[in-house]
């Protein structure tokens, strides 16, 4: 058994908790940002492939107690690093956290950089080239007052970047936050799902990702772990071949999407063609003023600008009483879901919150605000 670690945006501890246990992890702990577990490589790849909440998975290798520069040097020359590179792969070193003495995360990656192709100069009178934008190997070292703790980054690129959406409007919601707020929301995919301020379509897409249980991995062109020395190609394929037959040929019930804004539409017509859900999902143009619920019941959900980037010299304020007044007159019978950054703009709305969640959009504290329209 390894031990891993996923991250996760602060706030999502125990949903990603869930989510590992759902996908058959062991052992599993929640952390700051992030929960640890473990599991063979078959749940290593799985993970990688079916997680929609995590950005990263951590392959544990080592902890040891860390203080200064010198201790960081011997902790990780007491690695065996031909077990993991060897050098004609490429290496890149990223660190967090930090102490007293080590308080640079840019130093505290460079000496653990020199430290790994020392050890490779001597054993090999070689070593590895450092290749900061797609690397063999990327490694990960953690600083904090229980010492250090080295892993291998087995994701690559962050697991929300899921490579169905090379367009995006100009505020993008994450799309593992997208999947988190429908994870928190309770939305069951029996429900209808509408979005009338979809921008470039990440709620409806990742709310079709799930309805149609389509693994979020499926469109990336690669893993970290493709590249380390253990890989194994026929498990992988293995793994993706399963994740297709279980895919949902139809969708239960609706999933709808329109903006106002045409170039954000085309988008989002873009990113459900490269999902393949494109016969699946309906994206139209549609001012607000416009927008009137399809059926008698459903969820209906949206993240209005909340003055960040977005929208910051227009009237948000009226902005968010209209959206409240099509809320209350044209949605009864519906529940709403609104995540909102800015506290002022929230009670615009006008309408009584039946349950407020805090969570994070990146670095800005936000509120997932649950309206109950009868």
């Amino acid at each position: 058994m390894n031990q891993y670690f996923a991250t996760v945006a602060n706030g999502l501890e125990p949903l990603v908790v869930q989510e590992l246990e759902q996908l058959g992890a062991h052992s599993v702990k929640p952390g700051f940002c992030g929960a640890a577990f473990e599991g063979d490589r078959t749940l290593l790849y799985r993970v990688n492939l079916w997680a929609r909440l995590p950005f990263r998975i951590l392959m544990k290798l080592r902890q040891f107690p860390c203080q200064s520069a010198e201790d960081l040097y011997r902790g990780i020359q007491t690695i065996d690093w031909s077990e993991y590179l060897t050098p004609d792969l490429t290496l890149a070193v990223n660190a967090t956290g930090k102490t007293d003495q080590l308080n640079h995360t840019h130093f505290t990656a460079l000496q653990a950089k020199n430290a790994i192709v020392d050890q490779q100069q001597e054993q090999f009178g070689d070593r590895s080239n450092v290749e900061l934008q797609e690397p063999d190997v990327q490694i990960n070292i953690h600083i904090d007052r229980e010492g250090c703790t080295v892993s291998l980054d087995s994701s690559g690129n962050s697991l929300h970047r899921r490579g169905y959406r090379p367009a995006v409007g100009a505020a993008p919601l994450k799309e593992s936050l997208a999947a988190a707020l429908i994870q928190l929301s309770g939305w069951q995919p029996e429900q209808m799902f509408y979005d009338p301020l979809c921008g470039s379509g990440t709620l409806p897409l990742e709310a079709c990702l799930k309805s149609l249980n389509i693994a979020p991995g499926l469109f990336r062109e690669r893993f970290g772990f493709e590249t380390w020395l253990d890989f194994d190609l026929n498990l992988l394929e293995g793994l993706i071949q399963e994740a297709e037959s279980n895919q949902r040929d139809t969708l239960p019930a609706p999933i709808w999407g329109s903006d106002r804004d045409a170039k954000v539409i085309e988008q989002a017509i873009a990113n459900a063609q490269t999902c393949g859900v494109l016969d699946q999902i309906w994206f139209s143009e549609m001012d607000l003023s416009e927008v009137v619920a399809p059926t008698d019941s459903g969820v209906v959900f949206c993240n209005p600008p909340y003055g960040e980037r977005l929208g910051r010299d227009t009237d948000l304020g009226a902005f968010y009483k209209q959206l409240g007044d099509v809320l209350k007159q044209r949605f009864k019978g519906w529940t709403a879901f609104i995540l909102s950054g800015n506290k002022e703009l929230a009670q615009s709305i006008g309408l009584k919150s039946s349950q407020r969640i805090a969570v994070y959009n990146g670095t800005l504290p936000c509120q997932l605000m649950k309206y109950e329209l009868y």
